[in-house]
């Protein structure tokens, strides 16, 4: 149900009193995860989560207080390296975890002593995850892991992996995997760069040798990885696609600095179309965040991300124009494996080339348009010939 006005109000104040006390207690110059880490004991971290998993129990809408009276008194805030964990991680553990699981793993992902990634899309598994092949087999209170996974992104800097893999081979392919958090940093775990068109290696291959992983860090049942991983892509699409930045910010506020320096004739009604494109964006975004729970999102994810990938190509494609001959000096392709978190580039020449990417990451662009199609508008979904099947039996290339 929604909350009522009175009760945002009554919790509004209450957030502001937390906030006064954690900037007066603790100083928002001083150590990074001190700080961080009294925030998520004030259960600021994420206040729609519950009380003692750093957050109040409070509507999502409020966590918009905290971040925008946080961000202008402090730097330490999630970077890029910390968006896995955040956006992913943390629901997946207060849905599916364990009260043990919880109580070690979220408040190091909230400070960020611990960076997460995400181990689902395989060389031959990639849109079809429930295809994958990597396999893991019990062996008393452990389970033995061999497999390849692809496009893992800060695999390198990570400490904690979000593993999907299978578990059953004789069950239908949706039905006997299993879900676990793997330690990326024990032994038979073999992290390699992909060299992006940017020349960074912010993405990964990651190869799985006889690794072992305790089944206490298994998160739910045996066979239920599914699930589980619903619940990681469709808060990845609200992470990817459905944040929610002040009017004139982000990709859209980049682009209006390069109209600035270099409008053309006609470039303002392009720029308009544009814009108008991004703030209906972010409205949509407010209204699908205020609806949103701890737990597994609806499509309105896959919506914002769908949009988000496509208008971002579309806005950096604009900026290149703008630059007209000067897009093509952009010639820093050196090889760089980010080791920390990067200060954000708006060079659009950089911005262009990544974008490229925005339509495949977190979900092809064609999934979101099918799940829109059978989860928002109710049309009869796509022939799955291979859906009830034993995985063993399913042919693949």
């Amino acid at each position: 149900m929604p909350t009522s006005t009175s009760s945002l109000q009554t919790d509004t104040i209450r957030i502001n009193e937390l906030i006064d006390d954690l900037v007066a207690n603790h100083d928002p110059d001083g150590d990074r995860f001190e700080f961080m880490g009294a925030q998520f004991d004030a259960g600021l971290a994420w206040v729609r989560f519950p009380v003692g998993k750093g957050g109040l129990g409070m509507a999502p809408q409020l966590q918009d207080v905290v971040d925008q009276r946080l961000d202008a008194v402090t730097e330490h805030r999630p970077s890029f390296f910390h968006l896995i964990g955040h956006g992913m991680g943390a629901p997946v553990l207060v849905t599916h975890g364990t009260e043990e699981q919880q109580t070690a793993r979220l408040r190091p992902l909230f400070t960020g002593e611990d960076i997460w990634c995400q181990l689902f899309s395989e060389p031959g598994a990639g849109s079809d995850v429930a295809g994958l092949s990597s396999r893991a087999i019990r062996d008393g209170d452990e389970w033995v892991v061999n497999g390849q996974k692809v496009w893992t992104t800060v695999a390198h800097v990570a400490k904690w992996g979000m593993l999907l893999t299978r578990t059953d081979p004789t069950a239908p392919k949706h039905r006997g995997m299993t879900y676990f958090l793997m330690d990326m940093q024990a032994p038979g775990v073999d992290i390699r760069p992909l060299r992006q068109i940017t020349g960074e290696a912010e993405f990964n291959e990651v190869y799985l040798t006889d690794h072992r992983i305790p089944d206490s860090m298994r998160i739910s049942d045996v066979g239920d990885g599914w699930r589980v991983a619903l619940t990681t892509l469709m808060n990845e699409r609200v992470a990817l696609g459905g944040a929610i930045a002040p009017r004139d910010s982000g990709a859209i506020g980049e682009l209006l600095d390069v109209w600035r320096d270099r409008k053309t004739a006609g470039s303002r009604d392009a720029l308009m179309k544009l814009w108008t494109q991004a703030e209906a964006a972010r409205l949509t975004n407010i209204r699908a965040y205020q609806n949103r729970t701890s737990g597994t999102p609806g499509p309105e994810g896959s919506t914002g991300k769908l949009i988000f990938a496509d208008l971002n190509k579309k806005i950096f494609e604009m900026a290149t124009d703008l630059l007209g001959p000067n897009a093509m000096l952009y010639d820093d392709y050196s090889f760089v494996i980010p080791e920390g978190a990067r200060e954000r580039d708006r060079d659009p020449r950089r911005r262009f080339l990544r974008s490229r990417a925005n339509s495949i990451e977190g979900g092809t662009s064609e999934i979101m348009k099918n799940i829109m199609g059978e989860r928002v508008l109710g049309l009869p979904g796509e022939p799955r010939v291979d859906k009830d099947l034993p995985w063993k039996d399913v042919p693949r290339g």
